[in-house]
């Protein structure tokens, strides 16, 4: 694939309060997915004061071609990250947080419980923080999961589908695109007042015709939020990138998003699933 186009640009901030955030969240031995994942908005959102939280360690059970987070090992799980989260909080003074994690098949509930006990330790202290969940699938644990939390609900749950039925194998392998949108529909089932949100990247090897299908797909499932963007391999061994995908394109797939009923909608060449994530939930399309 040719050079990065124009329109994939980065405007870099202040280093000086990006090193300040940095320097505050490893205090506490927390992780972040911006890090973790090599986010090209990393330095946008840190100069912002928003970051994205992510619990149960820094080592992914699976090993999924286009992520950058690290497989390996997985630690056990900290007991005390409800609180160092909570000492986050205080430090960067923000009211909306959003939590994630890597993928923990070694768990029985796939990390759902301590999900649960974040949110609940935050909800307790701080009513007035609106708390996002970027959650992974639970594999073969979704109904465990499930009704683990709802016990100690979030503001939105997000839960992102990625990418077209006919690549999961390749671009997800561990994943089913049916289990993925399931998860979904269940949450917004049994707790109908949650947002529900999804994510999908694109140039992966979808054309537009399959696209339109994955969110006519995400919409069926009564979901309230998406959020589309372009993929851009973190280095050379990791999936390659197979078209690179024109702002007018973004529109286009804005603008269905629109007429098929979704709430709110982030799409563009640089939109991350937490890319300002506040906005989204506030009702400002992006």
């Amino acid at each position: 694939m040719r050079h990065k186009p124009s329109w994939i640009k980065i405007r870099v901030p202040l280093y000086n309060e990006i090193n300040n955030i940095k320097n505050k969240i490893r205090k506490t031995y927390l992780h972040t997915v911006c890090e973790e994942s090599s986010c090209p908005n990393i330095l946008n959102c840190f100069n912002e004061k928003i970051a994205t939280i992510m619990i149960l360690g820094n080592k992914c059970t699976r090993k999924c071609p286009f992520c950058d987070v690290l497989y390996g090992k997985t630690i056990k799980i900290n007991y005390y990250e409800p609180f160092d989260i909570i000492k986050i909080l205080i430090k960067l003074k923000i009211n909306y947080i959003v939590i994630t994690s890597v993928n923990r098949d070694d768990l029985e509930d796939g990390g759902a419980n301590h999900f649960s006990k974040c949110i609940g330790a935050i909800n307790r202290l701080y009513k007035h923080i609106k708390i996002e969940i970027l959650i992974p699938d639970f594999r073969g644990k979704s109904d465990i999961a499930i009704n683990i939390l709802i016990k100690n609900k979030p503001t939105v749950l997000n839960h992102n589908i990625e990418t077209i039925h006919n690549l999961y194998l390749q671009v997800k392998p561990g994943a089913t695109y049916d289990i993925s949108l399931n998860l979904l529909k269940q949450i917004k089932k049994y707790c109908p007042k949650i947002k529900t949100k999804s994510g999908l990247m694109v140039g992966i090897g979808e054309n537009d015709k399959q696209l339109i299908n994955v969110i006519k797909d995400i919409k069926t499932n009564q979901v309230d939020i998406i959020t589309i963007g372009q993929y851009i391999a973190p280095s050379n061994f990791h999936l390659p990138i197979k078209r690179w995908v024109h702002p007018t394109s973004f529109y286009f797939y804005a603008k269905l998003c629109y007429i098929l009923g979704f709430n709110y909608i982030a799409s563009g060449p640089l939109i991350r699933s937490s890319y300002k994530a506040k906005n989204q939930n506030y009702g400002k399309n992006i």
